[in-house]
């Protein structure tokens, strides 16, 4: 007996009930970055593994466990992408958008695979909404970040739900300086830590900050603070940061534990959390990679950008009953036809319907059918109003709209008065 086909576990089909949703929070996200000026840009989701080893970095448990990496034909080692920043930062950088200093501030959303543990909100392919600013070295990028973000949050009406989490991991070369008194600290406790975070204290001890183990965080306690070690450029940055916050009335809370899941990461870095998701609580985040592009072969180029899971997001707005209502009419009319002539007819102000009125959504009935069975047909397409058009209608030039959602009476209008009428209904 063959196997019955199925989708890969922890990728999920989108079933048209769901897909309303889903666009209605890509067009919400699509028109906040427009009204800041940012650019959409589109990244293949297959590129060669070096790109994320170089720029993920080889230690991350990214690139060691989560990667779906493969051969192709031709020898060469492929890997879907795990995470949209390093496509981005390639692409900009093999068209030169950023030579000579250029600024370019940037978007893009598709799917991303990492091979984890299936869960709820957390999926092996995933998808996500990505910002990307390149050469704006100061603090005002990284706050109009977060204060679009902000907005964004308004705009799905999930504002009161979110907090935003902030910190600064400094300069490379302050950093480097925590790192190795981090590594002396927890060295000298190494027997009492948590395995995952034994293993990171050679590899990524800044992850350690991460640990969820409540051993590995009593211990944590008493460990260097980051905050302790930045330069003055990192902390004036970071006041700057702070400052321009403040002034937009944008609340945050200071956790100076978070370090973000990659190596590229530098100075400003912001996670938007919350608590209605259970164990899934981060829904964006994101901060500043001055030593990116230069790591991946380039000149020295500024950058800063955020990602956002889509998936988390639809779930809070569910879970938050933040749906809009409107979203379960798909339909506005649903048009019926009883009659070989009126099937005909049908189809020509059907057309001439959509013509007059862009927006509107009409369906015309399809298969033909009984009066009982079309509206049925109707009544399930979730429509405002159904036209009614059949032999007495066409014999008399006009046409029935019946309202299905209200116990307003069926009305009866002439054929060349039907388009102003629905303007006048649709409203």
């Amino acid at each position: 007996m063959s196997k019955t086909l199925q989708a890969i576990r922890g990728m999920n089909d989108t079933l048209p009930a769901q897909t309303p949703l889903w666009r209605y929070f890509e067009q919400t996200v699509a028109g906040v970055l427009d009204s800041y000026g940012y650019q959409q840009i589109r990244m293949p989701v297959v590129e060669f593994t070096e790109l994320f080893r170089r720029s993920i970095g080889e230690v991350t448990d990214i690139v060691e466990k989560e990667m779906y990496t493969f051969a192709d034909r031709n020898g060469d080692s492929l890997t879907l992408r795990p995470e949209g920043t390093a496509s981005c930062v390639r692409a900009v950088m093999e068209h030169g958008l950023i030579n000579n200093g250029l600024v370019q501030k940037l978007w893009y959303i598709g799917p991303m695979f990492r091979h984890e543990r299936p869960q709820k909100g957390r999926y092996r392919q995933f998808h996500q909404v990505g910002v990307e600013v390149f050469n704006l070295p100061g603090p005002d990028i990284d706050a109009e970040l977060i204060l679009l973000t902000w907005r964004l949050w308004h705009a799905l009406g999930i504002a009161d739900s979110v907090t935003l989490e902030l910190n600064s991991l400094g300069t490379s070369e302050s950093r480097a300086a925590y790192r190795a008194a981090l590594v002396d600290y927890l060295n000298g406790h190494f027997d009492q830590l948590d395995e995952d975070s034994q293993r990171r204290v050679a590899t990524n001890p800044l992850r350690v900050l991460d640990s969820k183990d409540e051993r590995t965080q009593a211990i944590l306690a008493a460990a260097p603070k980051l905050e302790d070690y930045l330069d003055e450029e990192s902390t004036s940055h970071f006041a700057g940061v702070r400052a321009r916050l403040d002034a937009a009335g944008v609340p945050y809370v200071l956790n100076n534990r978070l370090v973000r899941g990659l190596d590229y990461y530098s100075k400003t870095v912001f996670e938007w959390t919350t608590d209605k998701l259970g164990a899934q609580g981060t829904v964006c985040g994101g901060g500043r990679y001055d030593g990116l592009v230069e790591t991946m072969g380039g000149k020295p180029t500024t950058g800063v950008g955020f990602a956002m899971g889509i998936e988390r997001l639809i779930l809070m707005l569910e879970t938050l009953g933040k749906v809009p209502p409107q979203l379960a009419q798909q339909v506005d009319v649903y048009f019926c036809a009883f009659g070989e002539a009126a099937e005909l007819a049908a189809v020509q102000w059907a057309e001439r319907i959509r013509d007059a009125l862009p927006g509107v959504r009409l369906q015309v009935n399809a298969g033909g059918g009984s009066f009982k069975s079309q509206f049925k047909k109707a009544d399930r397409s979730t429509a405002a109003y159904a036209l009614i058009l059949g032999e007495h209608e066409l014999d008399n030039n006009c046409i029935g709209i019946k309202p299905l959602r209200t116990e307003d009476e069926q009305q009866t209008v002439a054929l060349d008065e039907l388009t102003d009428k629905l303007a006048t209904l649709l409203v």
